[in-house]
C-alpha cells in the first residue's frame, strides 16, 4: 500500500485485514514498521505490508509554549546554567511519548520553581550531544563558554551533561581552567524528569544553592548522597567515579572525601576546609586541550600478549591500568610466560618512542607503589612512570592528555606524579567504600 502523506504527530486511522487501530504517529526510522502511540497510552508497531488503508483524521499543529518574561531580583545572585545535553532539563510530551529538551530561564523555572527563589538564571544550549560521544574539543568549547559568562559578573556556574562521562568532564575542566575565581558544578541526573524517581530537580537545586550560599571556587560535581532525596554531595572534580549504572547515588569519591553536604533543607556541611575561595584577583587562564592528542587506557588483565601494547606505538601517550601497587605482566618466570618477557621488550619500545607509559590503579582504591616487586622496579627502569600516585585511571587519562597538550614531554614526566589540582593525595585516605 502506497504511504499516506502523514506526518510525525499527526492523529491518524490505521486499518489492517483484522483490525483498526487509532493513534498518534511516532518518529520513526524503521521504513518496515509504523509506530503508533494509543489513546490508552501504550505504543504499538504495526508491519507496513499488514496495512491495508491509513487516513489522517487529524492533523497536529505545534503548541507555541507561552513563557513570561523573567525580571531579575536584585537582591539575589546571578548563575548561569550551561548545558551539554543529558537528562537533566528535559520533559515528556505525553502526546507523543518523546522527551523534549527544555533549556530557557523560563522553561527552566516551569520545571524547578524553587531556584527562582535561590538565583537569577541564566540559561542555554551549548551543545546536545550524548555524554559517550564528547571529545577534548567539547571540553574546549564548554571551557570558552565559561571563560565568556565569567566576563558577566556572575556568581558561578552549573553545567549539565550526562552522567557517564561526567566524571571525566570534570577532571578535563579542573585542568583547562586555571586560577578559576567562580564554582564551576556539573550536574547529571540518574533517572530522567519524566519518572517520579528523577533525581534531576534535586541535583540542580543543591548545585544553585550550594553557588549561591559559599565562597567555593573550583571545579567540582553535584549529585545525589543516597537513594532518597535527603541530601546531595558536593564531589570533587578529578576524585569522583560513577559506581553504578543506574542508581541515583551512583557517584562516590574515591582517596578523599567530598567537600560538602547539601542537604533537602539546603543546609550546606563543608566536610573539608581546604578549598579554593572566590577572589576577584585571580584571573583565569584557559590552558586548551589539543584536539589530535593521542592518549588510551589499557585494562591489564591475564593471558596478555605483546601485540595489545603495540597497537598503541602511534600513541602520544598510554595509561595502563595495572594490577594491585601496580604489578605489570613482564616477568618470565616459566615456559608458560614467555610472553611476559615479550611483553617487557614491547614496553621499553614504546617509552623508547617517545610514548609515555603511565600505571593506574585497576583497584580504584589505594595508591600505587612501584617499589615492592621485581617487575615494578624493572618497569621503572624501562621508563614507566606513576610511582605513589593515587588517581583514578580516568583522571590520569585525562591528566596525560592535558598535559601533553601544554607542555614538553620532558616536563609532562616530571608533572605526572605531581598534584595540581587535588588529582593526587597527600596522604592515602582511611575511607574505603563510604
Amino acid at each position: 500500500m502506497k504511504d499516506l502523506i502523514a506526518k510525525d504527530n499527526d492523529f491518524i486511522e490505521v486499518k489492517t485485514d483484522s483490525e483498526t487501530f487509532k493513534g498518534v504517529l511516532m518518529p520513526n526510522s524503521n521504513n518496515q514498521t509504523l509506530f503508533l502511540k494509543l489513546d490508552s497510552g501504550y505504543n504499538i508497531g504495526i508491519s507496513r505490508n499488514k496495512i491495508k488503508n491509513m487516513k489522517i483524521i487529524k492533523k497536529y499543529k505545534e503548541k507555541k509554549e507561552q513563557t513570561s518574561n523573567l525580571k531579575f531580583k536584585k537582591d539575589l545572585p546571578l548563575i548561569c546554567i550551561l548545558h551539554t545535553g543529558g537528562t537533566v532539563a528535559s520533559r515528556v510530551d505525553y502526546t507523543t511519548g518523546g522527551v523534549s529538551p527544555k533549556f530557557s530561564p523560563q522553561e527552566l523555572i516551569e520545571m524547578f520553581p524553587e531556584i527562582e527563589k535561590i538565583a537569577n538564571i541564566k540559561s542555554r544550549l551549548i551543545a546536545n550531544i550524548w555524554s559517550q560521544d564528547m571529545r577534548f574539543s567539547h571540553y574546549n568549547l564548554i571551557a570558552k563558554e565559561i571563560a565568556k559568562e565569567i566576563k558577566n559578573n556572575i556568581k558561578g556556574v552549573i553545567i549539565t551533561q550526562g552522567t557517564d562521562t561526567l566524571g571525566y568532564t570534570a577532571a578535563a575542566l579542573a585542568f583547562i581552567l586555571e586560577d578559576l575565581n567562580i564554582p564551576v558544578i556539573l550536574v547529571g541526573a540518574q533517572r530522567s524528569s519524566d519518572r517520579g524517581s528523577t533525581d534531576a530537580a534535586v541535583n540542580l537545586i543543591c548545585a544553585a544553592h550550594f553557588i549561591a550560599k559559599t565562597d567555593f571556587s573550583e571545579v567540582a560535581i553535584c549529585m545525589h548522597e543516597s537513594m532518597n532525596d535527603d541530601s546531595c554531595l558536593i564531589l570533587p572534580a578529578c576524585k569522583t567515579r560513577k559506581m553504578h549504572t543506574s542508581r541515583r547515588d551512583a557517584f562516590k569519591v574515591v582517596n578523599t572525601k567530598p567537600w560538602a553536604r547539601v542537604n533537602k533543607n539546603r543546609n550546606i556541611e563543608f566536610l573539608k576546609h581546604d578549598y579554593k575561595k572566590t577572589d576577584k584577583n585571580r584571573k583565569l587562564k584557559l590552558k586548551l586541550f589539543k584536539d589530535n592528542i593521542k592518549v588510551a587506557i589499557l585494562k591489564q588483565h591475564v593471558n596478555m600478549f605483546a601485540e595489545q601494547f603495540l597497537f598503541y606505538k602511534d600513541y602520544n601517550g598510554l595509561v595502563i591500568e595495572s594490577t594491585g601497587l601496580g604489578c605489570l605482566p613482564i616477568t618470565k618466570k616459566d615456559r608458560y610466560s614467555e610472553e611476559s618477557e615479550k611483553i617487557l621488550k614491547t614496553i621499553k619500545e614504546l617509552v623508547k618512542n617517545n610514548v609515555i607509559v603511565v600505571e593506574a590503579a585497576q583497584t580504584i582504591f589505594g595508591r600505587i607503589c612501584l617499589n615492592v616487586y621485581e617487575d615494578q622496579r624493572n618497569a621503572q627502569q624501562i621508563g614507566v612512570l606513576g610511582n605513589y600516585n593515587d588517581m583514578l585511571a580516568e583522571t590520569a587519562f585525562i591528566k596525560l592528555a592535558w598535559l601533553l597538550s601544554n607542555f614538553p614531554k620532558d616536563q609532562v614526566k616530571e608533572l605526572i606524579t605531581i598534584n595540581l589540582r587535588g588529582e593526587i593525595s597527600e596522604r592515602t585516605s582511611e575511607d574505603f567504600l563510604e
